[in-house]
């Protein structure tokens, strides 16, 4: 069915929310804004982001695309060999250090605050922490791949109190820290938290192990199972509450459930160990329970058999979100009633995510993930990562900010933490969220997005606002636009020129293939004053 400015229209109290189309007609219920039920609530710090352990200390990660594979695996590339066991060498490429001081870096950061910052990936499981200010070690000791130095963690604690960050982490879990039975023990966790505290930092939230579900690519001894893990775990968590009682003690870190899994090359299948089997090993011993999502792995991991590029906007690649968010939640039920859910690691697509993750594409669907994630109460989102491979906010060379930065920075600029009820039926091509406004009374802030390549959305907007549109020439590519000019930063990484513009009540367009966020401090919404 098909309409020329049809707009569909009810009448309440405090004034309407119309929602119509131009050229396709899509079935939506009006609202108002005024009266929009509360859905859920999220953490202030909700949006937050990864620094992988492996950036700080150096060693070979995700290979960027652009790098060729002989690159990657020859030269400087060889000054490492921390990377996860059984997977190809040349999927990765060694890196340097990552300068958390540098200042370009921390002012970017600091427009994402307040946040999480997550220092852990695969790589933390089997990393050594060096307690003392000699040189670095030239190699980890046995039972390690890498090594963390006090220079470098003081770095992490330095950068999180700049850019008004809380940390969460995980230990080293590795053969290293094991007695001669194979039980884990405090020996690196111990002296890491001492020095953490000795220099004024402090953990909010902790993880055992890193994706405990995919022990195989883990670090962990052979015959380590779940059996083992519920028992480390729990020596872990009397360790923790112990030595940092007011830390929040997260698990499983589970990942890689919920959705077919795709094969390897070479008909290779990934080993999952259930999180029923995790759990039922544990016990209710965890705080919150903790999980981790991807749409799938990229194609650096997958070739052929990766994503279609041509699917990114359709229903069925955003929802592969909630059908992971549903799987752990009902885990979540089981194992810890009413403990809060959150998503510790995210991003497009694991193993560095697809060429297509460093484009405005992708902020269709991580905004989608952060509006449905917050209806549904989920504390926090810890996006894959800052500054590095192509699923990175930033380019990691140049610190440059790709879409899902500025698209990040919108939702912390004009998004409250309580998730409101649009009142609007979901339709295939337009998605539409709402939250209380940030920092206004009685406020609140729509999120459009409207992912038709050819029809325009309509909404009639009851009362005047400020609007934000987000597009792109080309939404296979880096260039964003808001409201049709270019975003831009400065040399410093001061944020040039991110103004709305006035939005007035009546009938309001909204293009195709936009991401829009309009403020409306006067909605007198009561759920929303504080």
């Amino acid at each position: 069915m098909k309409c020329f400015l049809a707009i569909f229209q009810l009448s309440v109290a405090g004034g309407a929310l119309t929602i119509g189309c131009i050229q396709s007609a899509t079935s939506q219920t009006a609202v108002s804004p005024q009266r929009m039920k509360v859905l859920g609530e999220v953490d202030p710090r909700f949006v937050s982001y990864n620094v992988e352990a492996v950036e700080v200390t150096g060693g070979r990660f995700w290979a960027p695309y652009k790098a060729a594979a002989e690159k990657a695996a020859s030269g400087s590339d060889t000054h490492s060999g921390n990377q996860p066991a059984g997977l190809d060498s040349s999927l990765f490429q060694y890196r340097s250090p990552i300068d958390l001081s540098n200042p370009k870096l921390r002012k970017l950061a600091a427009e994402l605050g307040p946040a999480y910052v997550r220092v852990s990936g695969t790589w933390r499981n089997a990393t050594y922490f060096q307690n003392n200010d000699d040189p670095p070690l030239k190699s980890p000791p046995e039972g390690f791949n890498g090594v963390l130095t006090r220079a470098e963690w003081k770095g992490v604690v330095d950068f999180a109190k700049a850019v008004n960050a809380d940390l969460v982490a995980s230990v080293a879990t590795s053969a290293g820290t094991r007695d001669a039975n194979g039980v884990w023990t405090a020996v690196q966790a111990k002296p890491w938290l001492d020095y953490t505290k000795q220099i004024g930092g402090q953990i909010a939230a902790m993880e055992f192990m890193n994706e405990p579900t995919l022990l195989s690519f883990g670090g962990v001894t052979k015959g380590y199972d779940a059996t083992s893990f519920g028992r480390d775990a729990k020596i872990f968590g009397a360790f923790l509450h112990r030595e940092a009682p007011g830390t929040i003690y997260l698990g499983p870190g589970s990942a890689a459930e919920g959705l077919p899994l795709p094969s390897m090359p070479g008909g290779r299948h990934l080993e999952i160990v259930s999180t029923d089997d995790l759990m039922r090993a544990t016990g209710p011993i965890f705080d919150a329970f903790s999980y981790h999502f991807y749409s799938m792995p990229s194609h650096r991991c997958l070739g052929v058999s990766g994503a279609d590029p041509t699917q990114v906007l359709t229903p069925e690649w955003l929802d592969r979100n909630l059908t992971v968010y549903n799987f752990y939640a009902k885990k979540r039920d089981a194992y810890l009633p009413g403990k809060n859910l959150w998503l510790t690691e995210t991003g497009e697509g694991s193993c560095g995510g697809d060429t297509w993750a460093a484009d405005f594409a992708d902020s269709f669907r991580l905004l989608d993930q952060f509006g449905s994630l917050a209806q549904r109460s989920v504390k926090s989102i810890m996006y894959n990562t800052l500054a590095s491979s192509d699923y990175g906010m930033l380019d990691e060379e140049t610190l440059q900010p790709r879409p899902n930065y500025w698209a990040t920075v919108l939702w912390k600029r004009t998004m409250g933490t309580r998730s409101l009820d649009p009142g609007v039926v979901p339709a295939k091509n337009v998605r539409i969220y709402a939250q209380c406004m940030k920092d206004s009374n009685g406020g609140v802030t729509l999120m459009v997005l409207n992912l038709d390549e050819t029809s325009e959305a309509l909404l009639k907007l009851p009362v005047a606002g400020e609007r934000y549109s987000l597009s792109s020439p080309d939404i296979f590519s880096q260039t964003v636009l808001l409201n049709g000019k270019e975003l831009r930063v400065g040399q410093d990484g001061t944020l040039l020129s991110i103004r709305g513009e006035a939005s007035k009540p009546g009938t309001t367009k909204f293009a195709p293939l936009t991401i829009t966020f309009v403020e409306m401090p006067s909605a007198g919404n009561r759920q929303c004053v504080r």
